[in-house]
């Protein structure tokens, strides 16, 4: 087997056993027999336990980054660009519900993590959503009101809460395509009645 290829099964295993087990019960053993190769061979690629969570988010976020700019560069419209990143992003949680997992119960529970990871490629991922905000308000589309760096994470907070419901039952209501429109209904118009706002 190719080193790249076995690089790139040890993080797939290791996502699957993080999302089963959580980082700190995870043994590096644990992530071997998962991968199918020896515990020796895990420390030919990664360091340690915390270099391969590290990886993990490194490949498969900066894959979604790639992703989700090349869709991006075809648009200039920011509210299809915000519906854009929604919907990339809960179709890759729905179908890699190991890895939403891992973004979820590690990105919180985690001190290490979150103070050594805070610039790396999960905020490149997230600052997308502010970039969308930021060109917006120079259009006047969005209102220069908002803050993008809170509006960055009220928009990620509401589809990484409905991933997490993916991630614990196989089965939902909610498809991706419903749950795009309604974040961004109520994301872009708010949920009172145009009525009510003047009340």
């Amino acid at each position: 087997m190719k080193a790249a290829n076995k690089h790139s099964k040890i993080i797939h295993a290791a996502t699957k056993v993080f999302a089963k087990k959580g980082f700190f019960n995870a043994r590096i053993s644990d992530i071997a027999k998962e991968a199918k190769v020896a515990d020796g061979t895990i420390y030919l690629y990664f360091n340690n336990k915390f270099d391969i969570l590290i990886s993990v988010f490194e490949e498969e976020i900066g894959s979604l980054i790639v992703q989700v700019k090349k869709l991006l560069a075809a648009e200039d419209d920011p509210r299809i660009m915000l519906e854009i990143f929604a919907k990339k992003h809960l179709t890759a949680m729905k179908k890699n519900k190991n890895l939403a997992e891992v973004i979820q119960i590690e990105l919180r529970q985690s001190a290490k993590l979150i103070k050594d990871y805070r610039n790396n490629k999960f905020s490149e991922y997230i600052n997308i959503i502010s970039s969308i905000i930021k060109l917006g308000q120079e259009q006047s589309v969005y209102r220069t009101s908002i803050q993008p760096g809170i509006a960055k994470r009220a928009f990620f907070g509401a589809l990484d809460e409905i991933s997490r419901i993916w991630t614990v039952s196989m089965a939902t209501e909610y498809t991706v395509e419903e749950t795009t429109q309604q974040v961004l209904e109520i994301f872009l118009s708010g949920i009172l009645e145009p009525d009510a706002k003047s009340r």
